[in-house]
């Protein structure tokens, strides 16, 4: 097939063109260090779904409060602004990623639980490495496969041709789909990330999540964090689509955030724990 221009493509994508005004808003409120509970309440009420979606979370098993949150202020109280942000990016982006992705062998809602358990478990790296903030690292396992959105309609057509490259030829997931299409999915979402004017070590993180050692960023502990949680997600059977067969686990990358073989176990062990609450998924109030 001809290559497909990358920035035509972008511009058809007018779901996702820009970031929805509410999370903007709350991105800002998040960075400014004079906004108040009531600023952050006051956005989030302006989005029934989003309110919803707060409380839903923050009462799920997974944050783990004793007494139940029944308003957003006590919420941002209890789980912090930059929770709220991680929380309101799950909620917009579960409209995007809860449907069925055909070119990638993934079924309703596949996609959406894959890539919130990859967050969940980056935001779990995170703090358990200190090698980054955990709600930033969260946002970025959550969008790292937002390309294969874009994507998915071409793949639809040329997926046949994009795995026999790679079974018969060897060619990573990636490599085979930038043969055939010109790009990749990673490539397609970080242009997606950097047109929201989301920050570049994310940017970076989201296009080379299955490949870190060819990112020539200075800093690689985000992306290490979403290779590795991207890894363990598909290790635990979790929305594999037919590119989740192919995933290897870049040493690299252990080798940033310090992670041997016993430490690795140890968290694939809690994680498992960590996701065992479906309430996470949110899969009953998906708009």
């Amino acid at each position: 097939m001809t290559k497909l221009d990358i920035d035509e493509i972008l511009l058809k994508v007018k779901h996702i063109e820009v970031l929805p005004n509410v999370i903007t808003e709350v991105i800002k409120i998040s960075k400014d260090p004079d906004a108040t509970i009531a600023d952050m309440e006051q956005i989030v009420l302006t989005d029934q779904a989003l309110t919803t979606k707060v409380l839903r979370l923050a009462n799920s098993a997974y944050y783990g409060y004793a007494r139940r949150i029944s308003t957003i202020s006590n919420a941002t109280i209890l789980l912090g602004f930059d929770t709220i942000k991680s929380i309101a990016f799950a909620s917009t982006m579960s409209k995007f990623l809860s449907g069925s992705f055909k070119g990638y062998a993934l079924n309703k809602n596949d996609l959406w639980i894959q890539s919130q358990t990859c967050g969940i478990i980056c935001r779990y790296l995170a703090q358990k490495t200190g090698a980054y903030n955990p709600e930033e690292a969260y946002i970025a396992g959550l969008l790292k496969d937002i390309g294969k959105t874009i994507l998915n309609e071409y793949m639809i057509d040329e997926y046949k041709t994009v795995f026999s490259l790679v079974i018969e030829k060897n060619y990573s997931f990636s490599e085979a789909e930038k043969s055939v299409f010109g790009f990749s999915h990673p490539e397609i979402g970080a242009k997606v990330v950097e047109k929201w004017n989301l920050p570049a070590q994310l940017v970076d993180a989201i296009e080379f999540h299955h490949n870190p050692e060819e990112s020539s960023f200075e800093d690689k502990s985000l992306l290490s964090i979403v290779h590795i949680a991207d890894a363990m997600t598909m290790m635990m059977g979790i929305g594999l689509g037919i590119d989740g067969l192919t995933y290897s686990l870049s040493g690299t990358a252990l080798d940033v955030l310090n992670i041997d073989v016993i430490m690795f176990k140890t968290i694939i062990s809690d994680i498992a724990d960590l996701i065992k609450d479906e309430s996470i998924y949110m899969l009953d109030v998906i708009d």
